[in-house]
């Protein structure tokens, strides 16, 4: 057969290698780049092979390698696309450029650069492709400090990039890993180590170690936050025996300063020096958390020494960098523990005035960072607003009728997405994490609402508070592990024991509250005690030990026996609850109503 008969099965097949490296690119980074140089010895002159490959190399340049090395291939695969009329592989070649901007520094242009493809890409792009250009906007607010931004557009591309059947391409694994960074700027360590979780779940899936080194790093600085280093020296050790190429973490820093404050902080001075000095040695792009964090690793090194003089010497260089106001770019987390290592510093060589200087800039940070976690919680309407924008721009610029509509549909589904993002937002913020009841929160705004209601019908409203019997007890013998397994099992028992219109609360701690509209104090005290009853049953295998007999106390009340406001309500049902535990425990006692039945020993 000749040359010229084969040319276009082998066109095929390269364009099918290229795309196939493209779709491993998260999922098996290895494959991945072995496919990518398949189909670009194989591509000739084709320009969408050789945009595909093009572009899943530059996207492996971006992660295992820098990004001055990273664009050319970028801008390759861009072109290669221009000239094949490919605008799904151009839209996605341009997120990588705007990820290598900011990446280099260069915050602003990226910024620009994402925002002028989100129009086009978001009516081109379908699924992961479209996960991956939000991801990037994201990442350039991200890099701006704009959490709330941030948000928005990743939880946009972790529900456009979630599989749907089979172990799927592994950019949800990268958005958690995302999610979590982003909750750390502001300060929310244990949703950022849960999604951390849920990426590592995932990278077990996957062949992708510079990803699960990426999440390790982010556990590390979650544990940090919260004062547990101690759990993150192993993750620390993972990470620095990943080699340092594209079968491992890469040729990046791996951000050996954090990992250094960790070490140091856990008091492992030796694995602390060798860290700084591997920061020292590594690049480091003109991004100022890194230079700052490489700053305090250098200051806590020196002070593990009793170097407390030549401590403060090392944070001198950056001063300009941290101070006010800030270099742009600077997180407000990075911004904080520079503030809190100079105040230390300051302190221990008796310079209390300089020392409580900083601490009042800490606690400003602190503030600004508070602010920008509650600007975060409404990062849905945010999007929704950008997303709207959009639409008026496309009804300016496009003047064919069929166009016009097919955008405006599209918009119009974005829209309900974002409106049910806010929904979710909403839940969240009056859902107690671990039990999945209402929190005291939505109780708070709930009871006046549900109070007033039962007078306008002139029914009964009952309140019950029900407390845990010799919950810490629990917690001392078999650790708070297992307290929390008992909350999330009466917190089902009590959801599933409940009607439509009751509202089942977590109180705070191990206490609960129930408020059954239309129920008298009596009938509740009977609901109560049959829900006692259930709980006595239940049986527990807490790591070998047998926990079963449980039991609570609970005090109920009901509008009509104890009228007045919401506060007169719930002090007559506690009061119930603290003569019930004074009797005992292990009954339910009314306001106003007959002796309550002590339930039977099991």
């Amino acid at each position: 057969m000749t040359a010229a008969a084969v040319r276009p099965k082998a066109r095929a097949q390269a364009r099918r290698l290229g795309r196939s490296a493209w779709a491993l690119l998260h999922e098996d980074s290895s494959r991945s780049a072995l496919l990518a140089e398949q189909a670009l010895d194989s591509a000739g002159d084709d320009p969408v092979a050789r945009g595909w490959a093009l572009l899943t190399h530059g996207f492996q340049q971006l992660f295992f390698a820098t990004p001055a090395e990273a664009v050319p291939v970028l801008d390759a695969a861009q072109a290669a696309f221009t000239a094949a009329g490919d605008a799904a592989g151009r839209i996605l070649a341009g997120s990588g450029l705007a990820r290598a901007a900011w990446r280099a520094g260069r915050f602003a242009d990226a910024l620009e650069l994402a925002l002028s493809l989100r129009g086009e890409g978001l009516r081109v792009l379908r699924g992961e492709q479209r996960g991956v250009l939000l991801n990037a906007i994201a990442g350039c607010y991200s890099a701006q400090g704009r959490s709330d931004l941030a948000f928005a557009y990743m939880y946009e591309a972790l529900r456009d990039a979630a599989p749907t059947r089979g172990p799927g391409h592994g950019l949800d694994a990268v958005l958690h890993c995302n999610l979590a960074h982003e909750l750390l700027q502001i300060g929310d360590c244990h949703e950022a180590l849960r999604h951390v979780d849920s990426g590592i779940q995932r990278c077990r899936r996957l062949n992708n170690p510079r990803l699960a080194s990426v999440l390790w790093i982010n556990r590390v600085i979650g544990l940090t936050e919260l004062d547990r280093t101690q759990e993150a020296i192993a993750d620390i050790h993972r990470i620095c025996e990943l080699p340092a190429d594209a079968s491992g973490r890469g040729r990046l820093a791996s951000h050996f300063e954090t990992l250094a404050i960790a070490a140091l902080r856990a008091g492992e001075t030796a694995l602390g020096a060798e860290l700084v000095a591997r920061a020292e040695a590594a690049y480091h792009a003109d991004i100022p958390d890194e230079h700052v964090e490489l700053a305090v690793a250098r200051a806590l090194l020196a002070q593990a020494g009793g170097r407390l003089a030549d401590a403060l010497t090392a944070l001198q260089p950056v001063l300009a960098l941290a101070g006010e106001p800030p270099a742009p770019g600077l997180s407000h987390r990075v911004r904080c523990l520079y503030l809190l290592t100079r105040a230390d510093l300051l302190e221990r060589l008796g310079d209390a005035a300089g020392a409580l200087a900083a601490m009042r800039q800490w606690q400003h940070v602190h503030l600004q960072r508070s602010a920008l976690a509650s600007r975060a919680r409404y990062q849905a309407a945010a999007l929704q607003t950008e997303l709207l924008r959009l639409q008026q721009q496309v009804d300016e610029h496009d003047a064919r009728r069929r166009e016009i509509e097919a955008v405006n549909a599209q918009l119009s589904r974005r829209v309900a997405e974002v409106q049910a993002l806010q929904e979710r937002l909403r839940q969240q913020a009056t859902r107690d994490e671990l039990t999945g009841l209402f929190n005291r929160r939505h109780l708070n705004e709930t009871l006046p609402q549900m109070l007033a209601l039962a007078r306008r019908e002139r029914q009964p409203l009952a309140v019950a508070i029900i407390d845990l019997d010799h919950f810490k007890a629990v917690n001392d013998r078999h650790g708070h592990a297992s307290g929390d397994r008992l909350l999330a099992a009466f917190g089902r028992l009590l959801a599933t024991n409940s009607r439509r219109s009751d509202v089942a609360c977590r109180y705070g701690g191990e206490e609960f509250c129930l408020l059954m509209p239309r129920t008298d104090a009596l009938a509740a005290r009977r609901k109560v005690a049959a829900l006692l009853r259930r709980w006595r049953a239940e049986c527990f295998d807490l790591g070998g030990a047998r926990l079963d007999s449980l039991s609570f106390s609970a005090g109920v009340a009901d509008s009509e026996r104890c009228p007045g406001c919401e506060t007169t309500l719930l002090k007559a049902a506690d009061d119930e609850l603290l003569a019930a535990k004074r009797q005992g425990r292990n009954r339910v006692f009314a306001a106003d109503g007959p002796p309550p039945d002590v339930p039977a020993a099991a």
